[in-house]
């Protein structure tokens, strides 16, 4: 198989001042030009499904009065009228059409599909844009289409492993709870212990509706799976924090029952194999 290219310096002058210096090959990098807006496409690798409009509106104006600062990212258009098709700065050729310019400066870069899917998550994960559900659509696109596992994306967001399988986990949730998050309605913390449960988008209007924190969350859906066992008191507020650091750093879901004579038992669930060999791997460490 021929060995994927591996990116040298130079993307994130593009994007301003980032975290990260997401790298590309000098030879593949060409002097911005300006080229016809028509002449753009957007990028069908786009992770940001819902846009801004308020701040889509302040960047029009930005642009109405200082013009495109930073250029468009783009590569060669295989398919189509389209001459390029848009790696990063969508938001950028949006506001240039509402602004009334015709022109655009752009960039050309040598890319393959699965280097235009990172450099798009990337820009937009670094620029804080994507709402956890267009995240985790993206992580499931690089890790289905591409192949990456949890490791290699959380290496390539610069995020912790549990923040990639928390996030890949919210897309188990129904679509109308998806839906709340996407448009803010709730966070991903309020939306994360409604996973696996039967009546999750009632529980979650239910957030909305009483304003409920993530911490009460957990306690509403516990409440709402019924009465506990005899032989087990109540889940205290400890018992949840510890519960819930667990579940954050396995990125999975773990449940501690405790009894009253502090024996008890403690179970991980894991969805597939991957998990699985994680947990094992932990648990034979001497």
């Amino acid at each position: 198989m021929k060995k994927k290219k591996s990116l040298g310096r130079g993307l994130s002058a593009l994007f301003g001042d980032e975290k990260k210096d997401y790298k590309i090959k000098n030879s593949n990098l060409k002097t911005a030009f300006q080229v016809s807006i028509s002449d753009l496409i957007r990028n069908p690798y786009q992770p940001r499904q819902i846009f801004d409009e308020k701040k889509l509106e302040e960047l029009t104006n930005s642009i109405k009065k200082n013009g495109v600062i930073q250029p468009v990212a783009v590569r060669p258009n295989k398919s189509g009228d389209a001459k390029y098709q848009i790696i990063a700065g969508e938001r950028r050729w949006l506001a240039a059409q509402k602004a009334g310019l015709h022109q655009i400066p752009i960039i050309i870069l040598d890319l393959n599909d699965s280097e235009t899917l990172e450099v798009a998550v990337v820009e937009n994960i670094q620029r804080d844009d994507l709402n956890p559900i267009d995240e985790a659509m993206a992580y499931k696109r690089l890790n289905k289409e591409f192949d990456y596992d949890h490791d290699k994306i959380a290496k390539l967001m610069s995020k912790s492993r549990s923040h990639v399988s928390n996030t890949l986990r919210l897309l188990t949730l129904p679509s109308d709870v998806q839906s709340m998050i996407e448009e803010g309605l709730i966070t991903a913390g309020q939306a994360r212990p409604l996973i696996g449960v039967s009546n999750a988008t009632n529980i979650a209007e239910e957030i909305v509706s009483k304003k409920l924190s993530a911490r009460s969350v957990e306690y509403l859906v516990r409440q709402k799976k019924g009465p506990q066992k005899s032989s087990q008191i109540r889940v205290d507020a400890n018992i949840l924090d510890e519960q819930r650091e667990m579940e954050e750093n396995l990125g999975m879901r773990v449940d501690i029952f405790n009894k009253k004579n502090n024996s008890g038992k403690l179970t991980i669930h894991y969805t597939n194999l991957d998990q699985f060999e994680f947990v094992s791997k932990i648990l034979k460490k001497r």
